[in-house]
């Protein structure tokens, strides 16, 4: 059973969307879902309503018998084996069946952390990196639910840094094992897990995967962690203490331990992305039923300007939140459609198609984590008082949100990732990023142009992404100037490049997703998502404009830091929408409907 995702036909290399003008047909959108991913989506969400949402309370306490169960019936229903190769009981679908999936798992956070944890980074490393006799032994089991994954990086010590754990592994003396010790912190599925994949370095130096079971003698599970939030996901240490694990269970190569690590994390981030989408639109619906039953001053809070203002803020995060996610998975779709799975470096192949993406992954996961901290915390503005309190939805969702920015890689770390591929891709040509950046610098130093004109569909908001992505290029080349290689140390300033970034990306998927839409239905039709569209590209070119200030008031002084403002100016400047007009729109809608929705 395979599903077929309508993607691009061109090659479209990652971080290209800097340099380069899409076109809304080279972009996926939920729009484009095929039947097979409304039906998936379909079975997922009805698992979700009546599986998931009626044994909260139960996970929320800890009983993991129904963690369990519910993990079985997900692997009944095929919920966990999308990614998994028929040939070891999977369905071998495409990726963004994966993230409709999550997108609608989603609806409860202790949850999809254990689904996520056990179909993600607790089953992927097999697939990716086992041999022909790890893969036979454990996916079938893994895809039914039968057993559960787990993913061991992590050490007190070593969080974000991984490459600097303390585990150890050394050979056995009669060579058939090697023998791991050590602790790993922070083990999502670790109190009922049956199989880890556990990092550890043998003889100390060479950072290598292992397959862990939890009957392995020297293996044990420290204490469940008392969490802010996510409470019903169980998150513990592993303890190894001369743990044996027969040679057979090495993962991938010994000392390229790294390369399983942080392929699989670029997975993770884009399937968190769509679980925050997911989450999101779940604290929307609540915000609005209470909004619309809740009265003061004699009305319902739902007719109130600035409580529609924020309804209406949520909504078009909702919208950018899918449109960034499903367009990025489609890209990954298409790289891996590429791959000749009959080849002997098939695996070498596949990592190749997931890290092109890198950048697009990190974005997804810093802006989607951002995205649902300010829909959770606004739902709890809009229920006052009661958004306080344990039994109303907007607590345990406001807890839950948390975690996502540290999750697979802080948000720090991913800002570092973002600033750093793309320039990592550059100096080796991958990118021609320098050549555009010098263009840019020539074009602007030589005086005041028209600019470019367009015509067609969203003009306007074109010519804005297109203005952000000059911004981006100025300011990353004014840091570069000064810098040079040493920018890498420059961690504010690699921080806001990631910003401007992040930014740009999102304005331009929410712009091609609307264009996309007037173009099927005609502009009258696409009215909503062409507002929100709008709102966000609003509040969006503001902050892009910030952070090229906050570059350039750090990178130049005296006549080049007035010179350089002068230029920004020009770059920054735009009429700007309605957006109190657009959001009134958008929030009528919104609010009629009771929850996110496009028809």
């Amino acid at each position: 059973m395979s599903t077929t995702t309508e993607v691009p036909k061109a090659k479209i290399s990652g971080g290209s969307f800097l340099l380069e003008t899409r076109r809304p047909d080279e972009v996926f959108t939920p729009e484009d879902f095929t039947e097979q991913h409304q039906l998936i989506g379909q079975t997922a969400e009805e698992f979700a309503q009546n599986e998931i949402v009626p044994n909260v309370e139960k996970m929320e306490h800890k009983d993991f018998s129904v963690t369990r169960d519910l993990l079985k019936k997900a692997g009944d229903l095929g919920l966990s084996s999308v990614e998994i190769p028929e040939a070891y009981g999977g369905l071998e679908m495409d990726k963004v069946t994966a993230a409709v999936i999550a997108d609608h798992i989603a609806k409860y956070a202790g949850f999809a952390t254990t689904w996520g944890g056990h179909t993600g980074i607790g089953t992927l490393p097999i697939v990716y990196f086992g041999t022909e006799e790890q893969k036979n032994k454990y996916l079938p089991r893994l895809a039914a639910g039968e057993i559960v994954g787990a993913y061991a990086l992590s050490e007190a010590s070593s969080g974000s840094d991984a490459l600097n754990c303390r585990a150890r592994a050394q050979v056995s003396s009669d060579g058939k094992h090697y023998i791991l010790n050590g602790e790993k912190m922070w083990i999502t599925n670790a109190g009922f897990a049956d199989l880890f994949t556990v990092f550890a370095k043998v003889d100390g130096e060479k950072f290598t995967a292992f397959l862990v079971e939890k009957t392995f003698p020297g293996f044990s599970i420290g204490a469940e962690e008392h969490k802010m939030g996510i409470r019903g996901s169980s998150t513990c240490p592993i303890i190894l203490n001369d743990c044996k694990v027969p040679v057979e269970n090495v993962l991938g190569e010994i000392g390229k331990g790294h390369v399983i690590a942080f392929n699989i994390l670029n997975v993770g981030r884009f399937k968190l992305g769509a679980m925050c989408v997911g989450g999101g639109r779940v604290s929307l619906e609540h915000a609005i039923a209470y909004a619309k039953q809740r009265k003061a001053f004699n009305k319902v809070i739902a007719d109130f300007g600035l409580v529609r203002e924020k309804i209406a803020n949520m909504a078009t995060l909702l919208f950018v939140g899918e449109s960034l996610v499903y367009r990025t998975v489609a890209l990954m779709d298409s790289a891996l459609s590429e791959v000749d799975k009959s080849a002997p470096d098939a695996a070498k192949q596949t990592l190749k198609a997931i890290e092109e993406y890198a950048v697009e992954c990190s974005i997804i996961k810093v802006w989607g984590s951002e995205m649902i901290d300010y829909v959770v915390d606004e739902t709890v503005q809009i229920y006052g008082g009661y958004g306080f309190v344990e039994e109303y939805p907007a607590e345990r969702a406001y807890r839950d949100a948390r975690i996502n920015r540290i999750f697979e890689g802080t948000n720090e770390i991913n800002r570092l990732i973002i600033t750093g591929f793309l320039l990592k891709r550059a100096m080796s040509g991958q990118l021609p990023l320098m050549p555009a950046i010098k263009k840019l610098m020539d074009d602007v130093l030589s005086g005041p142009s028209m600019g470019e004109e367009m015509e067609g569909p969203l003009a306007d908001e074109r010519k804005l992404v297109g203005q952000a992505k000059k911004l981006g290029l100025f300011a990353a080349g004014a840091a570069t100037q000064k810098y040079m290689q040493a920018i890498q140390d420059q961690q504010e300033i690699m921080g806001a490049i990631a910003d401007m970034t992040i930014e740009t990306y999102a304005m331009e998927s929410a712009v091609l997703r609307a264009q996309k839409i007037v173009e099927a239905k005609g502009e009258s039709d696409a009215a909503l998502p062409v507002a929100m569209t709008r709102v966000y590209l609003s509040q969006a070119i503001e902050k892009v404009e910030s952070a090229a200030r906050k570059v350039i008031a750090a990178v130049a002084d005296g006549d080049m830091l007035r010179t350089q403002l002068a230029i920004l100016r020009r770059l920054a400047k735009y009429e700007p929408f309605n957006a109190i007009e657009l959001r009134q729109q958008i929030a009528q809608k919104t609010i009629e409907r009771g929850k996110f929705t496009l028809n």
